[in-house]
Order: structure tokens, then C-alpha cells, then sequence
């Protein structure tokens, strides 16, 4: 479920939308989704620990292949002018940021772990929240690898920018999950690590 809190007629600018997120508590997750502020609910324990799995084999592989790199949760993506503000759920990022810094205007891998929220109908579409935010991902200049996880069963898109373009490969259940940019090779029941779906 989502909250929208845009009460005035109109559509939020990508301006407006970043000074009221700075007026909000921290706790707060919102998306700009189609010039609608949205208020995310908390995402469940299985999806949290998928993206804390994820961040850390990342983090793993970028210390050894490429320090100047660190996977994030949540970080703040500045993708330029527009009515779309997502927020993933994992980013690669440059290490060397701020103290203080909440947003980026670079990422070099974008993650999604599939929730209710990324379900919803963008406002003046038919199409659904996690559809736009892949297209914004691929969009962005600096993404050379976007993946989409499910939370309820073990099902990774992964989609990688190569020098024709995009490939799209859906991997499941004892298959490998290989990104070699970043230096991580994995299994993709290796995401799913103190979940609910590996137990079963």
C-alpha cells in the first residue's frame, strides 16, 4: 500500500519533491511516482534481508575488484529533471561521498527487491512502478546493470548494459548470478540467505 501526500492540484516538480523530502523524519521512505508524492510502506523483514544479502556479497566483491565502489542501501538517486524519483533498494555507488550526503547523481548497478508498492499503476499510465523504474535505470548514463529480485520465490532479471545494448536474463533457483564489472559471482540462492524462501 502507498500513501499519497500531494494534497494541492497539480504535480510536484523533481525541485519541490526534494525540499519536502528534507522536511520529512528520516524514517520516511517517499517515491515521486508520475509528479505524486508517495509515502512507502516499510518494506517486510524477507525483502530487507534479500537487499542486506545482496549488499553485502557486493561489498565483498567491490573490496577486492574495485574499492572505489560501495554498495548502498537505499541511496538517494538524482536522475535530472523529471516526475520520477525512485529510490532503489540497493545502488553501487563512488565510495567517496560526503559526510552527510543523501543524494547521488551516479550509480553504476540498480537493485530492486519486488514489493507490493512496485505493484502500483504509475498516475496517467497503465503501466506498473517497477516497469518505470527499470526504464529509468537503463536510462541512466552511468547503469551498466539493473536487477530485479522477487521476494517470493527465487527469481533474479538481470539486465546488463553491454556495447549493443541491453541482454536480459532470467535466472532461478541454481543458477549462477554473474556480474563481472563489479567482481561478484554468486548463487542466486546466495541472495536469499535467512529468508523464508530458502527455509522452505
Amino acid at each position: 500500500m502507498q500513501i499519497a501526500a500531494h494534497d494541492r492540484s497539480g504535480r510536484m516538480s523533481a525541485s519541490e519533491f526534494r525540499s519536502f523530502q528534507a522536511r520529512r523524519p528520516d524514517h520516511e521512505r517517499w517515491e515521486l511516482v508520475g509528479g505524486v508524492a508517495m509515502m512507502m510502506t516499510p518494506p517486510t523483514i524477507a525483502h530487507n534481508q534479500i537487499a542486506s544479502n545482496l549488499e553485502r556479497l557486493l561489498n565483498d566483491a567491490l573490496a577486492r575488484h574495485a574499492p572505489e565502489w560501495l554498495a548502498a542501501q537505499r541511496p538517494g538517486l538524482d536522475l535530472g529533471a523529471g516526475e520520477f524519483r525512485p529510490e532503489p533498494d540497493v545502488g553501487v555507488i563512488d565510495a567517496d561521498y560526503d559526510p552527510g550526503q543523501r543524494f547521488v547523481d551516479k550509480a553504476y548497478l540498480l537493485a530492486e527487491v519486488i514489493s507490493d508498492t512496485d505493484e502500483v499503476i504509475v498516475p496517467g499510465t497503465d503501466r506498473r512502478w517497477i516497469e518505470v523504474k527499470r526504464e529509468l535505470y537503463r536510462a541512466h548514463p552511468h547503469c551498466v546493470a539493473v536487477l530485479v529480485i522477487a521476494q517470493a520465490r527465487m527469481e533474479v532479471m538481470l539486465e546488463l548494459r553491454g556495447s549493443g545494448g541491453w541482454t536480459s536474463i532470467s535466472l532461478e533457483a541454481g543458477d549462477e548470478l554473474s556480474l563481472p564489472t563489479f567482481g561478484l559471482v554468486c548463487r542466486v540462492a546466495d541472495l536469499y540467505e535467512r529468508t523464508p524462501v530458502l527455509r522452505d
